[in-house]
């Protein structure tokens, strides 16, 4: 697995690798539509996409609140990938990146259903912060880097 850091001056094929998992994992596999997955997304965005040798496998995308403070959000493992501990190299390879600008503090609103997930990474639940929309209930975490 290769973990690559792709910045807002990132080439085409590698923002398409990022749509590409995010289209066959998010879009099909949850049938959110096309314009909601990607919202959020400009030409600015960043992103940490994950390659089995050369197939994009993962990603997460990089929002920046503030200069200490990053959300990581849409984070995606290709169906067939799952619980190969992707996730998990995807998130510390986000990490490792936001660490190295010296971010301190990292958000990720997770699913209801693997924030389990999180928590094993370090991530701690605020059960009082709740997000719901029509495809997911999400509990925001943190975690202190």
């Amino acid at each position: 697995m290769r973990a690559e850091r792709i910045s807002a001056d990132a080439k085409v094929w590698q923002k398409a690798g990022v749509y590409y998992v995010r289209t066959e994992g998010m879009v099909k596999g949850f049938n959110i539509p096309l314009e909601g997955e990607f919202s959020g997304d400009t030409f600015e965005s960043e992103y940490v996409l994950l390659f089995d040798d050369k197939l994009p496998v993962a990603t997460c995308r990089l929002h920046t609140l503030d200069p200490e403070r990053v959300k990581i959000e849409r984070v995606c493992v290709l169906p067939d990938y799952r619980n190969r501990s992707l996730g998990r190299i995807l998130i510390t390879a986000a990490e490792d990146w936001m660490r190295e600008r010296g971010v301190r503090q990292i958000v990720i609103a997770s699913r209801d259903a693997v924030v389990g997930f999180y928590e094993a990474l370090g991530y701690v639940p605020n059960w009082n912060e709740v997000e719901e929309d029509a495809f997911f209930r999400s509990i925001y975490t943190y975690k202190t880097l």
